[in-house]
């Protein structure tokens, strides 16, 4: 919460999106921008799912310790994070970045295809969602999700149990131990439907993993700052980056092979043998999933 007061301390140009006139603001009801952008010199970007927070430098060892998965991006798909950012700096603080310092012509770098989706409960309502539906209902071979929050409304829960009834391998990845109890109760309350449709549940062990990563088979990737909830795809506004390079997707399965080799598969038996009180604790928090 002082973050914004030490930033102006240091003579930092600084807005706060939507700033609450109460002192404490409930986390788990809001409008928030979730959106994960820097710009440098309009030229480069980066954007992802990585915070700017203590629990990310994991060299130094923190009490909370978070993994990531962030990228660096060049080319004309710079400007797209940067008439976001430009967007939202507009209506926080009514401020109009223009010239050629903030928006430099973008030459093309690289052979990816790519380009930045914006997503919140405004104009941009409901892309995100259903441009993951499109990308569902194109797979042939396999899906790939790693998320941290995995609370697929019942549209996306029925695309995957869809594709994976009709032979498409369905591999999610989420964490071995949330964060957010509440949002793996919830989860835990609907993975038995989700694994009852053929899909596969995978949970990775500590550090937390935050990564959001959406693959297509090996050619499509998704990456950005959404969530697979109903908070992050209807009430958040959210920025990802859709891309087609299947070199990319080669490192990317990579690199979720390499947290495969170390996770636990569930089985929906393991869901069906939780105790009574468990699960209606779990059946009690997926009921408040339109805010979690």
């Amino acid at each position: 919460p002082h973050t914004p007061k030490v930033l102006r301390r240091l003579g930092i140009p600084t807005g706060v999106f939507l700033e609450s006139a109460l002192p404490i603001r409930n986390p788990y009801v809001n409008l928030r921008n979730h959106r994960k952008i820097l710009v440098v010199d309009g030229r480069l970007g980066f954007t992802g799912g990585l915070n700017l927070r203590a629990g990310c430098l994991l060299a130094r060892n923190p009490r909370h310790p978070v993994q990531d998965l962030h990228f660096k991006v060049e080319g004309p798909v710079v400007r797209g994070l940067m008439e976001t950012f430009g967007l939202d700096w507009a209506f926080t603080t009514g401020e109009r970045l223009g010239c050629d310092a903030w928006y430099p012509v973008l030459e093309p770098v690289g052979d990816s295809i790519a380009r930045c989706v914006p997503d919140g409960p405004d104009e941009d309502f409901d892309v995100l969602r259903r441009l993951i539906l499109g990308a569902l209902a194109h797979a042939r071979q396999r899906v790939r999700i790693v998320t941290p929050y995995f609370l697929p409304d019942q549209t996306l829960i029925t695309a995957l149990n869809v594709i994976a009834m009709s032979g498409v391998e369905v591999q999610i990845l989420v964490p071995q131990r949330n964060n957010l109890r509440f949002v793996q109760w919830a989860a835990e309350a609907q993975a038995e439907q989700i694994l009852e449709g053929r899909s596969r549940i995978f949970v990775t062990p500590p550090p937390f993993d935050h990564s959001k990563l959406l693959l297509v088979d090996d050619v499509w990737c998704f990456f950005g700052s959404a969530n697979w909830d109903p908070r992050s795809l209807r009430l958040n506004f959210e920025l990802n980056i859709e891309c087609y390079d299947s070199a990319l997707a080669q490192r990317l399965n990579a690199l979720v092979d390499a947290k495969l080799a170390n996770a636990i598969e569930i089985r929906a038996a393991d869901m069906r043998a939780r105790q009574l009180p468990i699960r209606l604790r779990d059946g009690f928090a997926r009921l408040l999933t339109p805010y979690l």
